[in-house]
C-alpha cells in the first residue's frame, strides 16, 4: 500500500462527504489505541473542524495517557482541532445502579462492556448534534467486515467509516506515515471496555496478522485440509465469528410488504 497516496485518497474522500452534506466537520472519540488515533489524524487533515472527545469509563491509566498525548500532538499540528473529557464513569455507575440485579455472568459482563461503548456513542452524537458534526467511525476491515468485533450501536453507530477498508497492519502503514506516536502503535490492541487488561487477542483468541490470514484464505476459496495446526484454529475462529456476526457485517433486515398488502 502506498501510504502517502491512500492518506490523500482518504482525506479528500472525507472533505468531498463532509462538504457534500453540508457539515462542519467531525467529531472522534479518541481512545488511546490505533484506530482512533489514525482516524482523528486523517480528519484533522481535513482542514475541517475536528472535535476529539476522550470518554474514559474506569479506563486504565495508560490509555488515558496515550489519548491525551495523541490529542495534544494534533493540537499542534492542526488549528482546526480540539478537544473535550467527558468523564462517563459515573453514568455507567448510575446505570448499574438503577437497573434490575443480575446474577454475576459472562453474559452480564458482556452487555457492561457494551454498555460502556453505546454510552460513549451517546456522547459523541451529543456533540455531533451541537455542532453540525459527523460521527467519524475508528473501526479497521477485519473488525467491521471480517469478524464483526465491535459494538452494535456503539462502535458500529458511525456516520461514515474512513477507515473501514484498511486491514490492521494497513492502519499500521498509516499510522506510520502520519507520525502517530511509537506509544500508540507499539501498544497492544484492546477495545479497553472490560476494565481490566485484556487485550483484543486475548478476546478473540487470534491477533490481527493471523485473521488477515484467515479473511484472505476465505476470499481465495482456500479449505483448511492444507493448514497448519494453529492455521485451522484460527480459521476456524474466523469463519466462526464471521457467521456469528452478520447481523452486525449486514445491513439491517427490512420486511418488504407485497404490493398487494398495501
Amino acid at each position: 500500500m502506498n501510504a502517502e497516496k491512500a492518506t490523500e485518497h482518504i482525506v479528500n474522500w472525507l472533505l468531498t462527504y463532509a462538504k457534500n452534506v453540508n457539515v462542519n466537520g467531525f467529531v472522534v472519540g479518541v481512545s488511546g489505541g490505533i484506530d482512533s488515533a489514525v482516524t482523528s489524524t486523517l480528519c484533522a487533515k481535513t482542514g475541517l473542524q475536528t472535535l476529539c472527545i476522550e470518554m474514559p469509563i474506569h479506563q486504565a491509566k495508560n490509555q488515558v495517557t496515550r489519548a491525551n498525548e495523541h490529542i495534544e500532538n494534533l493540537k499542534k499540528k492542526f488549528n482546526n482541532v480540539r478537544s473535550i473529557k467527558v468523564d462517563l464513569t459515573s453514568s455507567f455507575e448510575n446505570f448499574k445502579a438503577i437497573v434490575p440485579p443480575a446474577q454475576a455472568s459472562a453474559k452480564v459482563n458482556l452487555s457492561l462492556a457494551n454498555t460502556r461503548a453505546r454510552l460513549r456513542m451517546t456522547t459523541l452524537y451529543y456533540f455531533a448534534g451541537l455542532e453540525g458534526l459527523l460521527v467519524a467511525g475508528t473501526g479497521n476491515k477485519i473488525e467491521d467486515f471480517g469478524i464483526g468485533f465491535f459494538t452494535k450501536y456503539g462502535y458500529g453507530g458511525v456516520d461514515l467509516s474512513p477507515i473501514a477498508d484498511l486491514l490492521k497492519s494497513e492502519v499500521y502503514k498509516l499510522a506510520t506515515y502520519l507520525g502517530v506516536s511509537k506509544e500508540i502503535q507499539n501498544a497492544q490492541p484492546t477495545d479497553g471496555l472490560f476494565g481490566d487488561s485484556r487485550t483484543d487477542e486475548d478476546q478473540i483468541g487470534a491477533s490481527y496478522d493471523e485473521l488477515e490470514w484467515a479473511m484472505e484464505m476465505t476470499v481465495k476459496g482456500k479449505n483448511n485440509n492444507a493448514f497448519s495446526e494453529r492455521e485451522q484454529v484460527v480459521f476456524e475462529i474466523y469463519t466462526r465469528l464471521n457467521a456469528n456476526n452478520q447481523h452486525k457485517i449486514l445491513p439491517i433486515p427490512v420486511c418488504l410488504i407485497p404490493e398487494n398488502l398495501k
